[in-house]
């Protein structure tokens, strides 16, 4: 069995952390540099891990490839998965003509642009990665919004940044119970205190959401609605996850914004209009459709939407039938030590094949029934199949080689020593935390993953700071939300179903890490605030 070394060059932490960022360094300057698209990105990122992992840790070359393939597995299996049939339903309400209703349907609500985005962007996208979450969100709103006339380019980004409230609770409180396991505190405690940090960054997101759009000037003339949007969520988001517990906050909270901002549409209406950079389409009058026409278009959404909480509801009893495969040469192979663990102990990999549990299925189930309702012919169904594939081909490429990275950064020791380096900031750590959890979701492209992947480390150095372990734990997940706009993953994903040329994806990385790193920050004074100040 290979033991884990965090400080293999020198002996020295400091030195030990820049090599292990050397990944995270090729990443960035690719995307943000020299523009590269994301699978290039990815890919090199990846060939720098490998040679990170090898020669500086030390790893065994066979426990190395086995370790970019579990990677591999888990990014095409069950994240790619999920992309992939949520586009699928998406082309099926083109291909059948329902998406130009409920592209109507929306505008007879309004058709200011700015009210569009909060509604579809962050109120239904929060809905949906309550429900599903894992990519689901992005793909199915940004999708919407393009098709609502939105550019590629802005639909990818307004809903990735939209993805940022809800992440911490999405999936049925995914991330919050992967916590709980890892960590061993009280979940009901773990609730509260994300949600007392989430909260304060919740309320202003959609606003902030607008100022991106077109600053104050966009802002200013559909105030009303941001604050409508962001206090009810906010508010919501607050009283279910210090009361009831994580699995229906974000459900609760989206429905809140939902119906707050339907009514709203209703009897107010903004006193001036506005139009996205690069979006010169005047606004055309919606046509009018009957009720049943109304009904059928939003059918396959609705349906979606059940199968994909009947699928959270029931997950447990679906997963009986999963298939648990202990890694060949990876599974208890790799030897973890303190002080990322509490004692040493091998490292699981086990990869969980959820054919059946899996959310893209209960998206699949969505498609398929979809097509049989809206009377799809099996030729036309097997064009729109064909047609998804080709469109999400590099995107599957950059999920693979993005997870493939984050994966053999974990079983090499490079992600622990990236974390030892942050919990070496002493009485900064609580600002810090929050970004430890921040780069675990760059890295992987999930809450739930930076949970597992760090959780114990900061109960661990909270405990030897003197600081609230059920904070810095808390800290983590919140923090880590504000990395989900800028993982590859993401970006793969709003790009896949914008039909965004792959040559902006570095565009968009650009675009979006600015504000990921100022709303982390956001989250680490809240965090220092709870630690040093207001503590409860």
């Amino acid at each position: 069995m290979w033991q884990q070394n965090y400080t293999p060059v020198a002996g020295s932490l400091a030195i030990s952390a820049v090599v292990a960022a050397m990944p995270v360094f090729v990443l960035l300057y690719l995307l943000g540099v020299k523009r590269k698209p994301a699978w290039v990105a990815a890919l090199s990122g990846l060939s720098a891990a490998a040679f990170v992992a090898l020669l500086a840790y030390g790893m065994p070359p066979l426990t190395l490839l086995s370790a970019l393939g579990y990677g591999a597995a888990f990014g095409l299996f069950p994240i790619g998965w999920v992309v992939f049939c949520a586009i699928l339903l998406y082309r099926i309400t083109l291909e059948t003509g329902k998406f130009e209703i409920v592209k109507d349907s929306v505008g007879s609500l309004t058709d200011d642009r700015r009210l569009q985005a909060l509604l579809i962007a962050f109120a239904f996208g929060a809905f949906i990665e309550g429900a599903a979450g894992f990519g689901t969100p992005v793909a199915v709103a940004a999708a919407m919004l393009t098709g609502l006339g939105f550019s590629p380019f802005y639909a990818a980004a307004i809903c990735l940044l939209a993805n940022t409230a809800p992440v911490a609770f999405g999936s049925i409180g995914t991330p919050i119970l992967t916590l709980n396991t890892v960590t061993g505190l009280p979940l009901r405690e773990l609730s509260a205190r994300v949600g007392q940090i989430c909260a304060p960054i919740s309320m202003i997101v959609p606003g902030y959401l607008l100022g991106v759009m077109g600053g104050w000037r966009a802002l200013r003339g559909v105030f009303v609605g941001a604050a409508v949007c962001g206090v009810s969520f906010a508010a919501t988001q607050f009283v279910v996850s210090n009361l009831v517990g994580p699995e229906m906050t974000d459900i609760l909270s989206s429905l809140a914004a939902i119906g707050s901002l339907v009514f709203l549409f209703l009897v107010w209406k903004p006193g001036d209009s506005f139009d996205l950079e690069g979006h010169s389409t005047p606004h055309v009058q919606p046509r009018r459709h009957g009720t049943r026409e109304i009904l059928m278009a939003w059918a396959p959404y609705a349906i979606l939407v059940a199968f994909v909480l009947l699928w959270g509801l029931f997950k447990a009893k679906l997963n009986t039938v999963s298939l648990p495969v202990p890694w060949p040469g990876l599974h208890q192979q790799v030897m973890q030590i303190p002080p990322v663990v509490a004692k040493p102990s091998a490292y699981a990999a086990v990869y969980r094949f959820e054919w059946l549990a899996a959310s893209g299925t209960a998206c699949l189930f969505a498609s398929l029934i979809s097509a049989l309702l809206l009377r799809m012919s099996p030729r036309s169904f097997a064009k729109v199949f064909l047609a998804t594939t080709k469109q999400l081909a590099l995107s599957l490429v950059t999920m693979a080689a993005v997870l493939a990275l984050a994966f053999l950064m974990n079983y090499c020791g490079a992600t622990a020593t990236l974390g030892l380096a942050f919990a070496a900031t002493g009485a900064l750590f609580p600002f810090f935390s929050s970004l430890l959890g921040w780069l675990g979701v760059f890295l992987t492209g999930s809450d739930t993953s930076s949970n597992a992947l760090f959780g114990n480390l900061q109960v661990v150095t909270a405990g030897r700071l003197g600081l609230d372990p059920v904070l810095m734990a808390a800290s983590n997940s919140s923090g880590g939300v504000m990395g989900k706009m800028i993982s590859l993953q993401s970006i793969a994903v709003a790009a896949a179903a914008t039909g965004m040329p792959s040559s902006d994806e570095a565009k968009l990385f650009r675009f979006t890490l600015r504000h990921s790193v100022v709303l982390a920050s956001a989250i680490g004074l809240i965090t220092v605030v709870y630690a040093y100040i207001w503590r409860t």
